[in-house]
């Protein structure tokens, strides 16, 4: 049995304002759309994510989640100045242990996005 990938599913009870964030501040296309499930999905480069409104046979008070969405990428540097100024900032970018430099960003739901990029990728002047 393989594995083909991984699509999270985001809840969030503002979900034009969701598409908006996603769309407008981190550049991802929207896909398809569903208005009578209350559900969308994005996509951008190779990650795709869904949104969708709160299943009513769930409780949901506010979106909660105890982790994080880690995305890899190529330029880490160049992202977090994109980003910075445009969402509140988890924690700013800097080298970790772990041979990782990244940063995270809150989306408009609380939810925390992390940005990361190897070490041993990045080309240094």
């Amino acid at each position: 049995m393989k594995l083909k990938g991984l699509k999270p599913i985001l809840w969030s009870d503002k979900l034009d304002e969701t598409i908006d964030f996603y769309t407008k501040i981190l550049g991802f296309n929207p896909g398809e759309r569903n208005e009578e499930w209350g559900w969308t999905s994005l996509h951008k480069d190779e990650v795709e994510i869904m949104l969708a409104k709160p299943n009513e046979h769930t409780p949901f008070n506010k979106p909660i989640f105890t982790g994080s969405f880690y995305f890899n990428t190529d330029d880490v540097d160049k992202l977090w100045n994109v980003l910075k100024d445009k969402a509140k900032v988890c924690y700013e970018i800097e080298n970790f242990d772990w041979q990782m430099r990244e940063f995270a960003i809150y989306d408009n739901n609380g939810y925390i996005l992390q940005f990361g990029q190897d070490i041993s990728e990045i080309t240094m002047i």
